[in-house]
Parts: C-alpha cells; structure tokens; sequence
C-alpha cells in the first residue's frame, strides 16, 4: 500500500468511526423522548367565561350569598324607589322582635282596611274584626303582598299610645336596622313601600338586606311558599277559612332551585324584585330595580342568575 492510499484509507475509517459515534449519540439521546412520547400531557382548552348579560332594569346585583363576593352590577347603588320589596324589611323586624310569639292574636281593624281602600294597594284581603296570627299576618305580607297586613304588624309592634305613634315608631325601627346593616343608601318612610318620597333603597343595599333576612328559618319558609291558606277567627268566635293567598313571584314555579324572595311595583318604582335560587350547594341573590313590566322583571332576574351559577 502506497502513502497516498494509506492515507485515504485512514481517513475513511476516521470518517466512519465519528459518524458511527455520532449516530449512538444520536440513539441514546432521542430514546429517552421517544420513550415518554406515550405520556406526553396534553393541555385542556381554556374555559371560556359566560358573557355579562344585559338586562331592561336600570339597576341591578347579583352577589355569592355564602361570601358576599359581587358577581354583577348594574347602577348597584343608585337610589330608587322599592315599591313592596320594602317588605323585606318590614318582615325583618317584626321577626327579629324579643321573645316573639308567632301565634299571638291581632285583631283585623278598619283603618287597615280603609287604608289599601284610600292608596288602592295591593291586599290580603283581610276581613274586619277578624282574630289573625302574626305568622299569618307574615304570609299575607310576602304572598299576596298585602299592604293590609303590614299596617297591621307596624300597629302591632310600634311602640306608642296611638296607632300614629306605633306606625312612627315601627317605621324608626326599620330604619335603624337599615343603620345597623350597613345599608348606606336606604332609607323607609312606610311599613309597606308607598311612600312619602323619601322610601328608597339600592340594588346592592336590597340584596344585603334579603341576606341578613334569609338567615332567619321562618322568613325562608315563608318566602320559598307557592300557596298558603290561613284559618282565622270570625268575631263572632267562629272560624272563617281564607282564599287561598298566592305568592307573587312567579319565579317559585318557573326557575329551578329558587327559593324567594320578594316582589314589588309601583308608579315610581316600576318592576322590582329581589330573587335568590340555590343549586348544587351555591345560593346566588340580587335584585333589580325598575324593569318594565312583571314578566320583564322574572327574565330580567333569571339572566343574572344563570350568569352568578356560571361564574
């Protein structure tokens, strides 16, 4: 073998052992990657957020009633007229009253009759000289919204030697409550929600307040009620069987898992409601104020909570 051969021949062995060398590299590093290629983690598709609703009521909230977190808003803390949602509050006091009696008597008096005669408001329809319970007087007041019944829990449990004065007083005590909630923006000037011009509240103030309400096992139970029928006594010591009150929000029988919580309407106030549902464990709550009519109010109320379940 001449030199010059040798030289090629060296060369070629030289080429063939690097390339060799470069080629096991190559296997042991690739072998690893191609071992794990069956375990390889795939990334879900991000989870699209619900699209904010829009709804006619000018002012609306929604919130997570276990931790208070907001979860809409619509003008939240704008001031408006809360036609009968006023009777929440009313509700709230009376049964937050020392060492209540729910089966204590009052008796049926004209001026309550005369009075949703004179202001043409909503009624229970109670009848004059009637003995009825402050549990029934409760139902009267949610269910069919009557203004009747709620002069006559004011009258009830307002301090003062006149009917007047217990009225004030009764109206003083929704107020401070109001105070001692927080509830900034809200303030009553009636037991039932027809005001003077100064009855007024917030979305956001409203929802709070049903809150602190719902914690109070005979306000749920009323409010989650389809129908109630009270048994009353006549004077004349007999017993006299109501008409069937019926619960004016509609949502009881239409929306899955609501539980309340009150409606109202009036010149001022338009369409209102506050409404709260629970599902799988989470409750949502909130309010709208002046919709455009009773069925826009329900449509209204249902858009925010389907939006408050899926976030």
């Amino acid at each position: 073998m001449n030199t010059i051969s040798g030289v090629r021949l060296r060369r070629a062995l030289s080429v063939a052992l690097t390339g060799g060398a470069v080629l096991a590299t190559g296997v042991l590093a690739t072998a690893p990657a191609q071992a794990a290629a069956p375990g390889r983690v795939t990334l879900a598709p991000a989870v699209r957020a619900p699209a904010v609703p829009s709804i006619v009521a000018k002012g609306g909230f929604v919130m997570n009633n276990a931790t208070g977190k907001s979860l809409y808003t619509k003008a939240a803390d704008t001031k408006r007229s809360t036609g009968s949602t006023t009777k929440i509050m009313t509700a709230k006091v009376v049964l937050s009253q020392p060492k209540l009696n729910l089966d204590a008597k009052v008796t049926v008096q004209m001026a309550y009759s005369d009075y949703i005669v004179s202001k043409n408001a909503s009624s229970a329809r109670l009848i004059v000289g009637d003995k009825v319970t402050v549990r029934q007087l409760l139902y009267g007041l949610m269910l069919p919204s009557g203004c009747d019944a709620a002069y006559a829990l004011a009258d009830k449990f307002g301090s003062g030697k006149t009917r007047s004065a217990r009225v004030k007083s009764f109206i003083g005590k929704m107020n401070a409550t109001a105070k001692s909630l927080g509830l900034k923006n809200t303030h009553f000037d009636s037991f039932d929600g027809i005001g003077n011009g100064k009855n007024y509240s917030t979305p956001r103030d409203l929802t709070k307040l049903a809150s602190s309400a719902m914690k109070n096992s005979t306000f749920r139970t009323i409010v989650k009620t389809k129908k109630y029928t009270a048994k009353t006594r006549t004077k004349k010591g007999g017993t006299r069987t109501m008409a069937p009150w019926t619960n004016t929000n509609t949502l009881l029988g239409s929306y899955s898992g609501a539980i309340g919580v009150k409606t109202g309407s009036g010149p001022e106030a338009k369409y209102c409601l506050v409404f709260a549902a629970t599902r799988k464990g989470k409750t949502v709550i909130g309010t709208v104020l002046a919709s455009s009519s009773s069925t826009q109010r329900a449509k209204d109320a249902t858009k925010l909570m389907n939006y408050g379940f899926a976030k």
